[in-house]
């Protein structure tokens, strides 16, 4: 391949950059998912109203999972454990907590066989979304690099070879969205 001039290589530099952080993306939208295993990342969008403010629950607890369908959570102030234990019921996760006093326990009930699908079909959309900006990431360097040709006087044979890596680099990025579907969906249709 050509060495190609700096403007081109920041462009390609940037769209890797933007490309990786869509799929980090797509990897903390699918930890939120239920698979019908217990993860703490299931509770990491929970936001508590605690004393006004509204922080997330992994700054006012600890929290474990013993087995795989067990979440403990541990409050570091006890007066806070009721304003958990509502946030996380009106999650829309369909977790039903309850508490001692001391820690809140989550049981991960097994998901339906139905629920299973509907899962995966939010996973499949939420894949696409991140194929989607994916693929608008390459179109937005694809048009920089013809804009660089046009100002910069950029050879035409180095804009096709820039053209060419940023398809390679967007294929890298698909092919690795589509790894992450599959392990998902595998691991939300085990029972």
């Amino acid at each position: 391949m050509l060495p190609l001039p700096e403007e081109a290589q920041a462009v390609l530099r940037d769209a890797e950059e933007h490309m990786k952080k869509s799929v980090v993306h797509l990897q903390q939208e699918l930890a939120h998912i239920r698979a019908g295993k217990a993860t703490p990342e299931l509770l990491d969008g929970i936001k508590v109203d605690y004393y006004g403010t509204h922080l997330p629950i992994n700054q006012l607890a600890s929290i474990s999972t013993p087995d795989a369908r067990l979440i403990v959570v541990q409050p570091w102030d006890k007066g806070a454990i009721s304003a958990i234990e509502k946030a996380i019921q009106s999650s829309g996760l369909g977790l039903n907590p309850s508490n001692d006093g001391n820690v809140i326990r989550i049981p991960i009930p097994p998901l339906t066989e139905e629920r299973r699908r509907e899962l995966v079909k939010q996973v499949r959309r939420i894949g696409e979304e991140a194929k989607i900006a994916v693929r608008n990431i390459r179109r937005d360097a694809l048009e920089e690099v013809r804009r660089l040709q046009k100002e910069a006087h950029l050879p035409e044979d180095l804009r096709f070879a820039a053209e060419e890596e940023i398809q390679k680099m967007t294929n890298r990025h698909i092919e690795r969205i589509d790894q992450l579907l599959a392990a998902k969906e595998k691991e939300i249709m085990e029972v």
